[in-house]
Formats: C-alpha cells, sequence, structure tokens
C-alpha cells in the first residue's frame, strides 16, 4: 500500500484517528465492525427509498438520499466494497493508493465521514483492456476515495431508479443477469409460430464515453449528490501522464458510472413503441401488437412483427438518442430474420426448422478455443498441478455462464479438444517416455463419481481437470416482471429465489452441502461467505469468481476447519481472516496461561 500522511482535516489522511459522524462513540476496531447490522441498515434505507420512489413522494426520497449519504453503515460497507470485494481493489488510480490495512481502512471510513464535502474529484488513470474483435476497450480508474464516494452514491441513488426503471432492461442492476435477458427472448419467440420474427439486433457507439452529460445531470434532478456526480463527469483523463479534460462521457471503471449508463438510458422501451398491459398481477405483459425491446447496458434487440417494424423501432430510436450524445453503431447493427439468427451477449439465436434454439456463438466457442490453446502453450514447462490450477476456473467460468441453454454438444467437443491439448501438452513434457507410460501417468479415473477413465489428473496431489460436460444444463428462471431486491413487498420471493439450487453457482457437492447448511455464512462472523448480489455477467467475471472461490475454499478468503467440537472433527466453512482472528486469540490465551 502507497499512504502518506496528511494533516489532520483531509480526506485522504491516513491518521487512525476516529472520528464519530453517524455511528458509535469511540476507536473502530475493523475487524469487529457488525457488517450483519450494517446491511441491515443500508437495506432498510434502500427500501424505504424505493417505496417512496415508488409512489412519487420525491421529498421524501431526497430527505433518505441525504441520511443514507450521512450514514455510517452505508460508509462502512463501500470502503468494504471497494477494498476487499471488487476485482479492481488492488488497481490505483492516479495518486498510487491502495487499501489493504484494517486500520487504514478505518481511516479511510473516518476521513470520508469527516470531510466529504471538501473532497474534490481527481482525474481518473486511463488503462486499456483487451475487447472481443482484436481492439481495445478504455477502462477509467479512479482513485480510492473516489471509488468509496461513488460507492455510497450508488447505494443512494439505485433505489429511487429502481423504483422506476423498466421491466426489460437488465444489464449492471441488482438481480438481474445476461441470462435473465436471453430468457427474456426465449420466452418472447419460442414456439411454432411466434408472432415477432423480425429482430433489430443494435449496439449503441462508444455509449459510456459519448453520454451527455447535461442531459444526464438533467435525468438526477434534485438529487442531493447531484453536483457530486458532475465532478466525477467533468474531473478529467489522465494517461501517460498527460492531463486531458472530459466534455462529454463517464469512465467505463467508475463505481457510478453503469448506473448513471442505466438513469440515462431510460425510457428506451417507451420511446422504441413498446406498450404494456396487466395479466393478473403482472404489469409487465407486453401488448401484443407491441414490439419488445430487450437491452443489456448499450446491447439490445428489438423484436418485431415485420421488417418496417424494425426499420420504424430503429427510426424512432436514433432520434431519441441524438439528444443523449448517442448514436446507433451501424456496423454492429442489422435488422434479421429469427431464420437468419443472430448473436447476442455471446449467444446465438436461431429458429432451426421452426424449432428455437440459443445456443453460444460461434464467434464465444472459437475464442474460449484460442484461449485454452494459448494457455496450454504457455504452461509447458510446468507440472500437472499447475495446468489443472490454470485451467479448472476457466472451464468451469466458461461452462456456467452457458448452462442455461443447448449447450451439451458444444461443451462435449470443448472437452474432446482440451483432451488433446493436455495429451499434447503430456507428450511434450516427457519426449522420451512411451505412450503407455504418459497415459498411466496423467490419466485415469481421478473423479470417482465418473466412470471416466481419461481424465487428466496430478497422481500425487490427486487434483484432476475438470470437464465442460459435467456443468448440468439447467432452465434460468427469469427474474418476474419489474421486480426489485429493494421492493420490501417482495422479500419472501427473492429469499426464495436466492435458495434455489438452480440459481446457485455450480461448485463441488462438499462446498454446496457446507454452504447449504450454514445458510452460506460464516460460522464465526455469521456474513455470507459468497457474495453474489450481483452475478458476474461474462464467462471472464465468472473464471474470476471461481478463481476466488478455489482460493477462498484452500487459503485466501474461505477455510474449510474442524471447530473442535466435542463430538469430534467436524468441518465448517470460515473467512480466512475470522480463522485467524480466532486461533490467534486463542494461542495468545494459550501463551497467557502458560506464561510463569
Amino acid at each position: 500500500m502507497t499512504t502518506k500522511l496528511e494533516p489532520k482535516g483531509k480526506l485522504d489522511t491516513a491518521s487512525a484517528v476516529v472520528v464519530a459522524v453517524n455511528g458509535p462513540e469511540g476507536g473502530l476496531d475493523w475487524d469487529a465492525v457488525d457488517w450483519r447490522a450494517c446491511e441491515r441498515q443500508v437495506r432498510r434505507l434502500r427500501q424505504r427509498i424505493f417505496t417512496a420512489s415508488r409512489v412519487g413522494d420525491l421529498k421524501r426520497v431526497r430527505n433518505l438520499q441525504k441520511l443514507m449519504l450521512r450514514s455510517r453503515a452505508n460508509t462502512l460497507l463501500a470502503v468494504r466494497r471497494v477494498t476487499e470485494l471488487n476485482a479492481g481493489r488492488l488497481t490505483a488510480g492516479v495518486d498510487g493508493r491502495i487499501v489493504l490495512d484494517g486500520q487504514d481502512k478505518v481511516a479511510l471510513v473516518n476521513g470520508i465521514q469527516r470531510g466529504q464535502k471538501s473532497w474534490q474529484a481527481r482525474p481518473v488513470k486511463r488503462v486499456y483492456i483487451p475487447k472481443a474483435d482484436g481492439r481495445r476497450r478504455p477502462l477509467g480508474i479512479p482513485v480510492i476515495v473516489d471509488r468509496v464516494l461513488q460507492a455510497r452514491v450508488t447505494a443512494a441513488l439505485e433505489p429511487e431508479w429502481e423504483a422506476r426503471f423498466e421491466p426489460r432492461s437488465y444489464g449492471f442492476r441488482p438481480g438481474r443477469s445476461c441470462q435473465d435477458a436471453i430468457q427474456a427472448i426465449f420466452n418472447t419467440v419460442k414456439g411454432p409460430n411466434p408472432a415477432r420474427r423480425w429482430v433489430l439486433d443494435a449496439d449503441l457507439k462508444a455509449a459510456f464515453d459519448r453520454i451527455d452529460h447535461q442531459h444526464l445531470l438533467g435525468q438526477l434532478g434534485g438529487f442531493p449528490a447531484r453536483e457530486q456526480v458532475r465532478s466525477w463527469l467533468t474531473a478529467g483523463v489522465v494517461e501517460r501522464g498527460l492531463f486531458t479534460a472530459t466534455e462529454e462521457g463517464t469512465p467505463q471503471g467508475g463505481v457510478v458510472s453503469p448506473l448513471l449508463l442505466n438513469v440515462a438510458l431510460h425510457g428506451m422501451e417507451h420511446a422504441a413503441g413498446v406498450r404494456y398491459r396487466t395479466v393478473g398481477t403482472d404489469g409487465a405483459a407486453t401488448a401484443r401488437d407491441s414490439p419488445v425491446l430487450i437491452r443489456y447496458a448499450d446491447d439490445f434487440v428489438a423484436l418485431c412483427h415485420t421488417r418496417d417494424e424494425a426499420m420504424q423501432v430503429k427510426a424512432r430510436l436514433a432520434a431519441w438518442l441524438t439528444p443523449r450524445g448517442l448514436t446507433v453503431n451501424e456496423d454492429k447493427t442489422r435488422v434479421v430474420n429469427l431464420d437468419e439468427g443472430y448473436d447476442f451477449l455471446g449467444f446465438n439465436v436461431h429458429r432451426y426448422h421452426g424449432l428455437l434454439l440459443i445456443k453460444p456463438s460461434k464467434t464465444a466457442v472459437r475464442r474460449i478455443r484460442k484461449r485454452l490453446r494459448t494457455e496450454v502453450r504457455a504452461l509447458r514447462g510446468s507440472n500437472a498441478a499447475a495446468v489443472i490450477a490454470r485451467l479448472n476456473p476457466i472451464i468451469r467460468g466458461w461452462a456456467a455462464y452457458y448452462r442455461t441453454v443447448v449447450a451439451s454438444e458444444i461443451f462435449t467437443s470443448l472437452d474432446h479438444y482440451v483432451w488433446k491439448l493436455v495429451y499434447k501438452w503430456a507428450r511434450h513434457t516427457h519426449q522420451n517416455k512411451p505412450t503407455s507410460w504418459v497415459v498411466a501417468r496423467y490419466f485415469g479415473t481421478f473423479n470417482r463419481s465418473r466412470r471416466n477413465t481419461w481424465v487428466f489428473g496430478d497422481r500425487d496431489s490427486g487434483a484432476y481437470l475438470q470437464k465442460f460436460a459435467w456443468t448440468r444444463i439447467v432452465r434460468h428462471q427469469m427474474v418476474t416482471g419489474t421486480a426489485s431486491p429493494d421492493d420490501p413487498g417482495l422479500a419472501d420471493y427473492w429469499n426464495t429465489r436466492r435458495r434455489r439450487w438452480k440459481l446457485q453457482p455450480p461448485v463441488d457437492r462438499t462446498t454446496q452441502q457446507l454452504l447449504d447448511s450454514q445458510r452460506a455464512r460464516c460460522a464465526t462472523c455469521g456474513q455470507l461467505l459468497l457474495h453474489a448480489d450481483r452475478p458476474p455477467r461474462t464467462p471472464h467475471e465468472w473464471e474470476q469468481w471461481y478463481r476466488g472461490l478455489r482460493k477462498a475454499v484452500d487459503h485466501n478468503a474461505i477455510s474449510l476447519r474442524q471447530d473442535g467440537s466435542t463430538h469430534g472433527p467436524h468441518l465448517r466453512l470460515l473467512h480466512t481472516h475470522c480463522y485467524r482472528r480466532t486461533s490467534g486469540d486463542r494461542q495468545t490465551s494459550t501463551a497467557t496461561t502458560r506464561k510463569p
């Protein structure tokens, strides 16, 4: 961690002085924070904001948002999210600072609570990540303090808009995923004779980089942190040491940026001519003569009755996007018939002789084959354990993302491809050994629950390579209508949804049994072991999730430990930091007892 001591009163001070603001008096021990109480406080505030927004009580919404922005519990959760849970927690902004130590996290909480009004937004650091088409996507990395402030603002702004967002908006929203968007498409055009056979497959051109600031700020209205949002939008970008002002767009990489994109694009369904009707308790059923628009962030499809209707929707949306500073990417936009098929979010939607099938797209399959080939070639010279540790998260992550569609044949073909890759790796590693020796050393029935003698494994550790086909194909249970986790009236619906095994990530049987028995909470602190309020959105994010889970179960965030029960050893899941703290306390207690 790189920090610098500042005079007292500065927001980014590293001082450990504790100032009580909307919280308990006295010093704060990061390891002793009651996270369940913090989550309950923030969840209740979010639900109150949601309820007030739904009934149109704007004055109450603003008052509750001010309370959320002052909430110490919100600040604690924001710091925890940015410094412990987010994938970019080890990536620094222009100040070069990251926060890892508990005392520094406490200092960050106290500094933000004390000096949030005097803080001036810092420019973001421009970095690039590769895109699927070979080009590079620009990301803007804010400094750590701005990330925490953005997480606080998101908690205040998001529930207001969750009560207003359109039913078929699925990107970057709590409780919603790519699979919901795909399932919505399936439900709309399934059957032998669907009414909507024409598809406007569209993409917005550099949506994050071109959002009009004035229009976006106008959408926010009287939001209490509106000026803070303006300061982030205009903070500028630093690339290779050079500063550039930002007159449009929101940096793709900021915590609040996905929410701002959804706010800017709110109303797209109405602009496309989508009309809803009430059927029973479902107020999100589309009128029969209306098109259906399904959006995931800046990617969307419009399902229409005729080609002319699809072209009309495209023209209406082009006019609607102009004042928002956005345009349709003509290179990626086309109007097609379902019989021709189209790709969306890495899936291919296609009618074959009257039967609708949704599969992983050919582009996605080529991409995963290239990735596997590259990884195995890079592992030449490594041992089998390294190969298994590297490939398993990739295999399980990709399979988890596509397990809700028609993917069995593709899974089997990929397993055959991986087998050839690891067989070539083994022959290259032992070029002077006969084939029978190589097969006996690296292949066998490593997975006792599978009758497969050709599983690649490590004889020393017993670890083995996963197969794509071992991931079961399950139908995704789509989120209903306008349902949101912030709606207090749907608490039972969301609790039931989270408990359904089909919606849980595929993990090994032992881990799943422990998660079920402990209700996915740590046996020591009672907090969630796996934070999945926002499911992974891409195969890469699933891969990161599995890497974190593998490390967690082994040594990093979750540990399998014996709890010292008097009835004999009993396996439990604990946070590793909880285990280290409790084991450290026991060791200290023992040392004190033995002291003469």
